[in-house]
């Protein structure tokens, strides 16, 4: 069985940037912080997927986005989970900058989910809501002062060229990490 999600990653000037950003002020929290390299945005989670299915997932993830236009997205701002006075996760979130991209974003997210429900496999029922996670906490706290801060980021801007199939092998990665494992890249726009 594998651990499975489908991800917009983002290019290396904009994980570059937040990762400059975020640098200087890892040591003041003793969060988990999100390796750079492990920077996504999660369009569909499925937690146990037989491994013949992956492919499959792939396969339909492709052809559900076929035609979805190139959003230009930018990341910014912040997102706490489930908020600030008691946050467990730590995240920027993405704003459009193209015409229309919040809905595309949208769209992408669904078929994703999509795809998944025709392989057969379940979906991590979660609401989408598009972020980056930064960093998750051992225990609930109050990030507010976090939470300030991150309102004053704003990342470069660019286009989505390609939808992320991942597979994540759950303590393989360092410090206990997971490592990811890319399955398939999945162009838009054609």
């Amino acid at each position: 069985m594998a651990r499975l999600f489908s991800a917009i990653v983002p290019p290396s000037d904009a994980v570059e940037h937040l990762d400059a950003f975020l640098e200087p002020r890892r040591a003041s929290a003793e969060f988990r912080w999100t390796l750079p390299e492990q920077f996504h945005v999660t369009l569909a989670f499925m937690p146990s997927v037989a491994d013949h299915l992956v492919d499959e997932y792939a396969e339909r993830l492709a052809g559900g986005l076929a035609r979805i236009p190139v959003p230009v997205l930018r990341l910014a701002g912040p997102v706490a989970f489930p908020n600030a006075a008691e946050t467990r996760a730590l995240a920027v979130g993405l704003v459009p900058e193209s015409e229309g991209a919040d809905v595309v974003l949208e769209r992408m997210a669904g078929r994703a989910r999509n795809a998944a429900v025709a392989v057969g496999t379940e979906v991590d029922g979660q609401r989408f809501r598009p972020h980056l996670t930064i960093a998750r906490l051992r225990r609930t706290a109050d990030t507010t002062n976090w939470v300030r801060l991150l309102e004053t980021y704003t990342g470069p801007e660019w286009p989505v060229l390609a939808a992320t199939v991942i597979v994540s092998h759950l303590g393989e990665g360092p410090g206990n990490r997971p490592r990811y494992e890319t399955v398939a890249e999945i162009p838009l726009g054609q």
